[in-house]
Parts: structure tokens; sequence; C-alpha cells
């Protein structure tokens, strides 16, 4: 773990019924980060880890040592890792830039988003361990997210957000939904990168049940349309991750909205947080 990012500007804490959201400040909370990325995404999901990876049980890479590492915390489920239950990994332009970039480039052109003048952030390797996937961790999840934006002043966030089938024509009826209801402005459009670029528009919009393509979306990718989200144009099938991935952008207005009105909330409620 040398040389991995501890983070030096943190924003406060969010807790809500017993758990807790914060950045990682020690090798050993991104450690365990690392560990339960790895249960989710390998054990559970079957993506295929590399030796090194297998050998440590830890999913990780080149981008965690300059991401900061935003984890939810159940301090009754024991000493770490064990209480890490749900993290995301967040990358701020003004750290990419020094570093190579952002992991999305990787899949998706995004230099329609780079083209935007205020600061940006990369969102990604989001997971929850599978006893904590309820409405609580998922609302504290976000909540974190929120301070981190409203601390930086981001005003976009983007990032890959993964359907668990890389069969994109098992996918026809939510890809091709994402494409006619929710395809992303021009100006902050996206595009999956030629050789891996595959058509969302599997389907005609006339034959698209909007409450059934809903129900066949993730729950992460349907809480990123809650908020304004767009997607780009062309999926990715990720054959590492065992997944098919669309590119999600998210103006952050709606999100730094909410979170100025919890702690309006907060203000007026002696012990919120």
């Amino acid at each position: 773990m040398d040389g991995t990012k501890l983070s030096e500007n943190h924003p406060s804490p969010v807790r809500m019924a017993g758990l807790e959201a914060r950045l990682a400040d020690s090798e050993a909370e991104i450690a365990a980060a690392q560990a339960l990325r790895y249960r989710v995404f390998y054990d559970e999901m079957g993506a295929i880890p590399s030796a090194s990876c297998r050998a440590l049980r830890r999913d990780f890479d080149d981008f965690d040592a300059v991401c900061d590492h935003l984890l939810v915390i159940d301090r009754q489920s024991g000493d770490f890792p064990c209480g890490v239950v749900g993290t995301y990994r967040l990358l701020r332009r003004s750290t990419a830039l020094e570093h190579g970039g952002f992991y999305t480039a990787n899949e998706f052109d995004i230099a329609y988003l780079l083209a935007h003048g205020g600061e940006i952030m990369e969102l990604g390797r989001s997971c929850v361990a599978p006893a904590y996937r309820d409405r609580p961790t998922m609302q504290l999840l976000w909540r974190g997210v929120a301070a981190y934006v409203f601390h930086h002043r981001i005003e976009l966030m983007f990032g890959c957000a993964s359907f668990p089938d890389p069969e994109p024509m098992a996918l026809a009826l939510p890809l091709s939904y994402l494409f006619h209801a929710h395809l992303a402005p021009p100006a902050l459009r996206p595009k999956a990168r030629p050789g891996r670029y595959v058509d969302m528009r599997l389907l005609p919009e006339a034959e698209i049940d909007q409450r059934r393509a809903l129900g066949a979306l993730p729950p992460l990718l349907k809480g990123y349309l809650r908020l304004g989200g767009f997607v780009g144009d062309g999926a990715v099938v990720d054959r590492e991750f065992n997944t098919t991935d669309v590119c999600v952008v998210v103006k952050t207005d709606l999100v730094t909205d909410k979170y100025y009105r919890h702690f309006e909330r907060a203000a007026q409620t002696p012990g919120a947080s």
C-alpha cells in the first residue's frame, strides 16, 4: 500500500442509524474497502481477478493511490475489515490531471466533460455488503457523496454505472430506455470509445415499457437518474468485471440542494448529523 493517497482535506463525517460515512484516513481502512470490493465484485459477481488481486483478496489498481475513498462503517460489526460495509471511490479533476487522468476514459471519450470549466469528479468502484443493501445505507452513502461535493465545490460528477450482465441483448429494454429517455445533452455527452461501442438503441422507442425498464435498472443507476442524471452514447462490455457499462453524468445542483436542506433541518434538530 505504499504511496496510497490518504485524504488530507476531509468533509465532516455523516452519521445515521448507527452507521457512519466518512473518508478513509489510514491504509488499513483503504485495504478494508478493497477487501469489500473483492468480495462483491469477484466472489459475488464473478469478475476475473488478476493474480495479485487474488493473492491478497483485494480489488485494487493504480487509481486507488490517488483517489479518496468514501466508507460506510458499522462500528458494531467489529474491527476492520468487517466494519466497512460500503464504499465509493472519488477522484477530482485537480488530482486526476496530475496522475494520468480518469478511469472512465478507458471506456468512454469524456472530452466534453473535461471541457467543463468548474471542478468535476469521477465516481467509481461503488459497492455495499449484501446485508446492508437497504435504503438507510444507500441514503448514507449518497449523503457522504453530497458532503464531499459540497466541501469541494464540485459542479459535475460522472462515472461508469454497471449492469451485472455482459450480454447487451439481454439488456435491450433498459439500455434502449436510457438512450431514448435519459441521453445527455450534446455539450455533456460522453461516447463509448471506438472498438468498444455498443449501440444502446436495441428497441424502438414505441416498444419500450417504461415501468418494466425502470424495474430492470440497477439501484445505483436509478439513484443517479433521480438526481437528474444523464447517460452517454453507447455502452461498453467489461469482460473483466462481467458487466455492461454506461457512462453517467450528474450536474450537482440537486445534490447540493438536498445537502443544504439536510443541514437546515439538522440545525433545528438537536443531535442530528
